[in-house]
């Protein structure tokens, strides 16, 4: 099934109707005749569909799904109007109040803010969003007077968002999956299990837990999908905080690199040193540091956990860390340098185990029992997962568990 985000205007009058439990009531908030109110809730339910509220004598009380809808549209509404109040704040406006300019926003604007936004251009914009050029121009005008701020600013090179934009445009994406996660819990109140989780993975989870959980998720949940995504670091943690991303799973950082983000340990394996099942090293039980920093090795790039392991390996002795380097992450291309030459790697064994168990790579004898790397799950702080998520990361360190005790 698939979602569609509905209007602000009907989000808010939902809201109302919630809070005075009366239409009647809730009218003069929204500036909107009663027959228009009914017909916005009716809307909400439609596409819900499912009954967001209970009509008795005494008033309108919202069902089991409404309690959902109406939680998950009260954090849309706080990401939103914490976005306005930091966007004025960034731009110096003195428009008005983050609470008086939120009802005034459209989907439509919102929408048109972070296609433009994470494009950098109206055209590709357009095209994504499958509306007219000349339809985001007006809704990115209209959106710069309502707040009194500029969102786009043209360069040689294109359009660039401002700060203020940039804000915004994170706060609407975050307060977007709110919905859309509303929607999904809905969903599964009315036995119809919808939607997805949206991952993002490093190396050392991809080849140990994640894919036995990810088999045995699909059992459980056929209908929920599960896109994985595989990018740097950096990237990850930017989409995530962004709430493009659900959860990020693998190593995690000491200290976090962000105020914003909960990291939850799942498993500490120590690294080793790998290299092909008949490396001249393979059988030496007296190596030392500086036999192997003669070596040429296979590393990630700078600024990750592993490679500062590599790095401080030979600095933390006063020897000089081995120039002969290839730089990667991928462990395709990792396995395949290792099988044709005699270099060496600084891995988990849990990234290697099936190439270790079928022959095709070894573990050279040299102990690194103090180089344990954190394996984990990365989630916004404020994050609510759906019951179904919840499951997920359930099953995720459960698998943990099994995994630490092998």
């Amino acid at each position: 099934m698939q979602f569609s985000m509905p209007n602000l205007r009907h989000l808010r009058v939902f809201m109302e109707v919630a809070k005075y439990r009366s239409i009647s009531k809730a009218a003069p908030q929204v500036f909107l005749s009663q027959p228009a109110i009914t017909q916005a809730i009716g809307k909400l339910e439609s596409l819900l569909e499912t009954d967001l509220f209970e009509r008795h004598s005494n008033g309108m009380f919202p069902t089991p799904s409404g309690e959902v809808w109406r939680n998950r549209v009260g954090r849309c509404m706080d990401y939103l109007e914490r976005g306005i109040r930091a966007a004025l704040k960034s731009s110096q406006a003195q428009t008005g109040s983050p609470a008086q300019l939120l009802p005034l926003l459209t989907t439509t604007q919102l929408r048109a803010l972070i296609a433009v936004t994470e494009s950098h251009s109206f055209s590709v914009a357009s095209r994504n969003l499958e509306l007219s050029q000349s339809s985001l121009h007006r809704a990115g005008r209209e959106l710069e007077s309502l707040l009194g701020i500029t969102l786009f600013e043209k360069t040689r090179s294109g359009i660039v968002p401002t700060r203020a934009a940039e804000i915004l445009s994170r706060a609407a994406k975050l307060g977007f999956s709110e919905i859309e996660q509303g929607f999904y819990e809905i969903s599964a109140l009315q036995f119809r299990e919808v939607g997805k989780i949206v991952m993002g993975s490093m190396p050392l989870a991809r080849t140990s837990i994640l894919p036995d959980v990810i088999n045995r998720f699909s059992e459980a949940h056929p209908d929920i999908g599960l896109n994985v995504v595989d990018a740097p670091y950096d990237d990850l943690l930017f989409h995530l905080r962004s709430g493009d991303l659900d959860l990020l799973i693998g190593a995690l950082r000491f200290p976090p690199p962000a105020d914003d983000i909960i990291q939850e340990e799942l498993l500490s394996p120590p690294l080793a040193i790998v290299a092909r099942k008949d490396h001249p090293l393979r059988k030496d039980s007296a190596l030392s540091l500086e036999q192997l920093a003669q070596c040429s090795w296979v590393v990630p790039r700078s600024g990750t956990p592993t490679r500062a392991f590599f790095d401080t390996l030979f600095s933390d002795r006063g020897i000089a860390t081995p120039t002969r380097l290839v730089e990667t992450s991928s462990q395709i291309l990792i396995r395949e340098l290792l099988r044709g030459s005699d270099r060496l790697t600084l891995i988990s064994t849990h990234q290697v185990e099936h190439e270790l168990r079928q022959g095709i790579l070894s573990v050279i004898p040299f102990s690194l029992s103090h180089t344990r790397r954190p394996i984990g799950i990365t989630v916004r702080r404020d994050w609510q997962p759906t019951p179904t998520q919840s499951h997920f990361l359930e099953m995720l360190k459960e698998a943990a568990l099994r995994y630490s005790d092998i």
